[in-house]
């Protein structure tokens, strides 16, 4: 197993002699004010300061409960976007990657995040602790920080796959922010601009306009996104700031022509790089719109009350040929596919030597509709304190998906593209489509949780919290509800999840736990909505969920008179009752438990500051995800998860010389993974070094990033190589 002394993490240190800087600057900058962390208030400062994204939070959102991190019997990492937008990133998969524990990968219909080996596209990626439901690439443009809590979180949220939970913290009006303007451009016609408003109108009410318009293309050829943001909030607080109240829309769409090649091994030798594989017309467009209220009350000393009301729509409808297999003669694909079908021959028929394209048409919505609360306060029983929350949640989500990927005739509809000249051509044009997939699904989820952290004495602490969920999804077929009216179905459900922590506090610099949690996935899916299948009697399909569980140890710690935070755990997660059908054609209805899945793993990441002016941020983590039992597949025994990267790992430094200049230097590692869980592919892993220098001169600042310094040759997943060298200019300016 790797250790923080490997020539990765070796190799991270050497990185502090480039020159990196962050496209935020202080307007005002002290370096005497940094010499105790813990005097700082983070969320007062300026999201341009150039320590902001160097100090740790002390709580975090995704706790829902207002505890400090240290009292939290799991591991939690907090993430400053603005660090990441220096260099151009915008999906949350790429400001994530290097992340201990956490796999990302490219997905053209969403993020492509695991974290501990598990999947948390479908159902665990939340937006200020309300579920990010749906299929759709957001935007982070109005996000101040992402908070991952790693590990079963089902007694906070409901049904997961277990892994973590992914929250993002939104810019909203409040009574501290400054407003800001900037604009920004670099390499292949990257450009963009960013208006940031927030406006205090009284003691009681601020505003705030946070909008952000970009415009990129790519190093691969044909490829290009263009995207708009726009977020108004308001925000109402009384006289003694008992009550906050805060309301907030966001609009977000996104139009790319996508990047969704063929995977790297069925390429030829010598393809380039940057040959893209968009056929004329190819298109995706993503549209979200969320409208949110939140009520947080103080209603007696140490007692609050909180409430959530969000309603949201996600859209995401492409027309486009993506991935694809190479015609090396008439019978036979280069991923060893043997073309023995007719359709497969008519497939490279006249076609040798060039790259055959699947095609795809989708239109589909997710609406969702959740309502939240929870009560927070503290009583004593004798000599024993009481933290306690009590909530519940309610959630209604629809999701209506119509497919396509035939003419009226039934003809498949094919893309080609000569990998050596860049040539494509289509059969798009040969008539309208068919529409092969019309459903329409409804899921209603009802929570109802509870928990205490008992301060046992002033060393030791026992976190106690149980949830009970239950759960109902229908699935109709429109394509033959009509006609047939048995294709609705409708199973429902419920789940116990119960998680215990024992937190032990020898002093004020050390929080050592113990943990055990575990979280469910109905129907054998953490996306709860579209799981089953209308054309099926699933009578019998109705039994225990899939769940996790996990137990982790670990220790948080303060060190250098608590100028630096650090994080070490190691766990031990495993998803069971994982299900597949015997026989999908003579007995539809039979279900049986193929096995489980576990994940291993050890995860350390620290933050703060090491010397005068000098400060660090990092991690490094070790996940050994593998199939433990697959009675359908015992061949997958042992495999490795797909698309889980063992090792991950990142260690950034940033150097303050004056009051006006600032550098970063920083290393990003992924290691290798496989495509799939029968691991025929290993995509290769990659070490990458980032670079900025900035300045500041109130009330301007300057940054140039420079992201991939060594021009270092990679696949980011296995259909998609990462960006060679680039570089981004940002102006801001601050009032």
């Amino acid at each position: 197993m790797p250790t923080l002394y490997s020539p990765y993490f070796k190799l991270s240190v050497l990185t502090l002699f480039l020159l990196q800087a962050n496209s935020a600057f202080a307007v005002e900058f002290d370096p005497t004010a940094t010499a105790t962390l813990p005097s700082i208030k983070i969320e007062a400062m300026s999201e341009l300061d150039p320590i902001k994204s160097y100090i740790d939070y002390n709580e975090a959102n995704v706790t829902r409960n207002g505890l400090k991190k240290k009292d939290i019997p799991q591991t939690i990492d907090t993430i400053d976007v603005q660090k990441y937008k220096i260099y151009g990133a915008n999906d949350l998969s790429v400001m994530l990657q290097g992340t201990p524990g956490v796999s990302t990968n490219y997905d053209m219909r969403g993020d492509g995040i695991l974290v501990r080996g598990f999947n948390a596209d479908t159902g665990d990626i939340y937006r200020d602790g309300i579920r990010e439901g749906g299929q759709v690439r957001r935007s982070t443009s109005n996000v101040e920080r992402v908070e991952i809590l790693k590990g079963p979180a089902s007694v906070l949220y409901g049904r997961s796959a277990g892994g973590g939970v992914i929250n993002m913290v939104s810019k909203y009006a409040n009574f501290q922010s400054k407003s800001t303007l900037g604009a920004y451009a670099g390499s292949w016609d990257q450009y963009g601009t960013v208006i940031d408003l927030n406006q205090v109108l009284s003691d009681h009410w601020a505003v705030r306009l946070s909008t952000e318009y970009s415009d990129a293309h790519s190093f691969r050829s044909g490829i290009s996104n263009d995207q708009i943001m726009a977020s108004p909030s308001v925000t109402y607080r009384n006289d003694d700031h008992t009550l906050t109240w805060t309301t907030q829309y966001t609009y977000d769409k996104l139009h790319r022509v996508p990047d969704r090649g063929p995977y790297a091994y069925t390429l030829p030798a010598n393809t380039s790089f940057k040959l893209g594989y968009a056929q004329d017309g190819d298109s995706v467009d993503d549209t979200l719109q969320v409208i949110r209220t939140d009520v947080k009350y103080e209603f007696a000393p140490n007692w609050k009350f909180h409430w959530a009301l969000s309603y949201r729509q996600a859209e995401q409808n492409f027309d486009h040929f993506y991935l694809g297999a190479y015609c090396a003669n008439n019978t036979t694909l280069s991923n060893g596919e043997t073309a023995a079908t007719a359709a497969n021959l008519r497939r490279c028929q006249g076609h040798i030597g060039q790259i055959s394209q699947t095609y795809y048409w989708q239109q589909t919505t997710n609406n969702t509709a959740t309502n939240s609360f929870d009560i927070t306060g503290t009583f004593d029983t004798g000599a024993i304190q009481h933290q306690v929350m009590l909530g519940s949640d309610w959630t209604y989500e629809e999701r209506e998906p119509r497919l396509a990927n035939t003419n009226q005739n039934g003809s498949l509809i094919y893309g080609y593209v000569n990998p050596l000249t860049g040539e494509r051509t289509s059969s798009r044009g040969t008539g309208p489509l068919r529409i092969n997939q019309h459903n329409y699904n409804e899921s209603t989820g009802l929570g109802i949780f509870l928990q205490d952290l008992i301060h046992v004495n002033d060393r030791f602490k026992v976190m106690l919290s149980g949830r009970y969920d239950y759960y109902q999804t229908s699935t109709t077929n429109k394509l033959l509800s009509d006609t047939h009216a048995n294709y609705k179905r409708t199973i429902d459900g419920e789940s116990f999840s119960p998680s215990i922590g024992l937190i032990y506090q020898p002093n004020d610099q050390h929080s050592i736990y113990a943990s055990y949690g575990k979280s469910f996935a109905p129907f054998g899916g953490s996306s709860g909505i579209n799981a089953i299948s209308a054309n099926q009697n699933l009578a019998t399909f109705n039994a225990e969920p899939q769940y996790n569980t996990q137990y982790e140890i670990g220790i948080k710690s303060d060190w250098l008179n608590q100028r630096l935070n650090t994080q070490l755990s190691a766990y031990i997660l495993t998803k069971n009752n994982i299900r597949y059908r015997p026989d999908a054609v003579q007995f539809p209805d039979l279900w049986n438990v193929a096995g489980k899945h576990k994940s291993r793993g050890i995860e350390f990441s620290m933050i703060g500051r090491l010397i005068d002016n000098v400060f660090i941020r990092g991690g490094y983590g070790y996940t050994d995800a593998k199939v433990k039992s697959d009675q359908e597949n015992p061949a997958n025994m042992n495999n490795r998860l797909a698309l889980v990267s063992k090792h991950t790992g990142n260690l950034f430094l940033r150097y303050l010389p004056t009051e006006q200049l600032y550098l970063e230097s920083g290393i990003t590692y992924v290691g290798s993974f496989y495509n799939n869980i029968r691991n025929e592919y290993k995509v290769a892993g990659f070490n990458r070094i980032d670079a900025a220098l900035g300045y500041s001169h109130q009330p301007w600042n300057l940054t140039v990033a420079m992201n991939n310094v060594t021009n270092k040759k990679y696949w980011r997943s296995a259909d998609l190589p990462g960006n060679p060298r680039s570089v981004l200019v940002r102006v801001n300016y601050q009032f």
